[in-house]
């Protein structure tokens, strides 16, 4: 009787976690889309809005390659605008759940759109989370970052800003 127990129970636990994998597969690639609040500092501090893109290459379940382009823009007593654009890698935490957080370092260049364009450097470190949705779809609550470009301000020419984004992740492929 035991043995007619152990191989039905088996093969119900089998057939549970087949589809419970399947579910946390890494995707291969990701999309974002999603708005973008930047607080720039030079000198006087300006709310900058925006959006950005980032399209993501899954090297590992754990490593990923990011491409990342955004548009900001004020009217806020100056009328001015930044297009940025950095590469770098993203460390994601993949876990069963709903939520995957990570983090990454991006580098690349930013460019001024107002009277004087010019371009510099510019970086981000920070973090976020998703939240799934479905298998092709998840939800980005938040992602926050320290945001450095190097304008020329005739003070010290660093702009130390913030960087919060909000938007929705597509995915595709599995790895």
């Amino acid at each position: 009787m035991r043995k007619s127990f152990l191989v039905p129970t088996f093969l119900v636990m089998l057939a549970w976690t087949l589809p419970v994998k399947a579910q946390d597969e890494t995707p291969k690639a990701e999309l974002y889309v999603g708005y973008d609040y930047a607080r720039v500092s030079s000198g006087d501090s300006y709310n900058f809005n925006g959006g950005s893109g980032q399209l993501t290459y899954n090297v590992r379940s754990w490593l990923g390659i990011v491409g990342d382009f955004g548009g900001y823009y004020t009217n806020n007593g100056v009328r001015a605008g930044i297009i940025s654009y950095m590469f770098g890698p993203r460390i994601t935490l993949r876990r069963r759940g709903r939520l995957t957080p990570f983090a990454q370092v991006l580098f690349g260049g930013a460019r001024s759109i107002d009277n004087s364009p010019m371009n510099v450097f510019a970086m981000t470190a920070g973090g976020g989370v998703d939240f799934k949705i479905s298998e092709h779809f998840t939800v980005r609550p938040v992602q926050a970052e320290y945001f450095l470009t190097k304008f020329t301000d005739g003070a010290i020419n660093r702009q130390n800003n913030f960087r919060y984004s909000a938007g929705i992740v597509f995915r595709f492929g599995a790895r």
